[in-house]
């Protein structure tokens, strides 16, 4: 399952975080009924539908779909 929030950063990481608002925002996808990736997600579409459409419209190859590494952050204070 893949939250709103995790679907921002998936886009930000493989777009660059000013593209990605103008993708979401302005990239139509058929396979989500003519709507943008904003239009779907307000609409109820599960952001992880969401995510593999603009993956498949955009030709992002399938070991790039899971995310960046990201190193664990380290523990805090008690």
């Amino acid at each position: 399952m893949v939250r709103i929030s995790e679907f921002q950063t998936l886009v930000e990481d493989e777009f660059g975080a000013s593209y990605a608002s103008t993708l979401v925002r302005d990239h139509v996808l058929s396979a989500l009924g003519d709507r943008t990736a904003g239009e779907a997600l307000v609409a109820g579409v599960a952001p992880r539908t969401v995510w593999l459409a603009l993956c498949d419209d955009l030709d992002v190859p399938p070991e790039r779909r899971l995310g960046i590494d990201r190193a664990p952050l380290p523990p805090g204070p008690d």
